[in-house]
């Protein structure tokens, strides 16, 4: 019970940052069900956090197209290649001791907390499309970057955003705010995979997943509102989360070993 009273706030904060900086906070999902809200063993927690992730991007994703920040076929390719990546990703992470897991977990966060740190250009070329004329150069981009990330998405139970982002950016030289868009198609996709596969494997929390995910639906509109308030600050948010992720991350390897 005490699980369940405290996967609410868990969904809320990540659903929070994810409406404030528009990225990384789903990272935070896995590590906050494992310590903070009691989830075991961690493919459990893996399981679980996949299924809220890919909710709440599906969720997102309509915002995103109402103002046309959505390129669908690129995004479609790329998230139907990365399907099998991540069937594949979510098949090897079930047969890595637990343990390790959150160990390789707490390593790829403090990786992506330094990555954070960048700052990405906004430029593009915001008219690419997927057709005739493009597919011979598209295609094999979107199909080779697609599976790679969703190989780690399975593999790690993450939506895989700060990935997906600049993957799609390599790929299409689309704008930044177009690939964060398009993004959202891969990640509730590459979400809904690694769920299907651990939900197979019994290995959701079915009721923790639930109120997980009805905290992240409140905490990401109260982001998204807080952030058209704190707009010019969103550059002080990112770094901040970036601190958070690293610390975080290296408190995981820390208790893995």
């Amino acid at each position: 019970m005490s699980g369940l009273v405290l996967a609410g706030p868990s969904g809320l904060a990540v659903g929070l940052i994810l409406g404030l900086v528009g990225g990384g906070g789903s990272i935070l999902a896995v590590p906050l069900l494992v310590y903070g809200v009691g989830v075991s063993p961690a493919h459990v927690a893996i399981g679980t956090s996949a299924l809220a992730v890919s909710v709440s991007a599906l969720a997102s994703l309509f915002g995103h197209a109402r103002f046309g920040r959505v390129k669908w076929r690129c995004g479609l390719v790329f998230a139907a290649a990365g399907v099998f990546g991540a069937l594949a990703g979510a098949a090897l992470g079930k047969r890595v001791d637990g343990q390790n897991l959150m160990a390789l977990f707490g390593l790829l966060m403090v990786g992506v907390g330094l990555m954070t740190f960048r700052k990405r250009d906004a430029g593009g070329e915001p008219d690419v499309r997927l057709n005739a004329e493009t597919a011979s150069r598209l295609l094999p981009a979107l199909i080779g970057t697609g599976f790679g990330t969703g190989f780690l998405s399975g593999f790690f139970g993450i939506g895989g955003g700060f990935l997906i982002v600049p993957a799609l950016i390599a790929a299409t030289a689309m704008p930044l705010t177009s690939a964060v868009g398009t993004s959202l198609i891969a990640v509730a996709v590459f979400g809904a995979s690694t769920a299907a596969s651990y939900a197979f494997s019994g290995l959701i929390d079915w009721p923790v997943a639930l109120v997980f995910i009805a905290g992240g639906l409140v905490g990401s509109a109260a982001g998204a509102a807080l952030g058209r308030i704190v707009g010019a600050k969103k550059g002080l948010l990112g770094l901040i989360l970036s601190v958070v992720i690293t610390t975080a991350g290296a408190y995981v390897v820390f208790r893995s070993f």
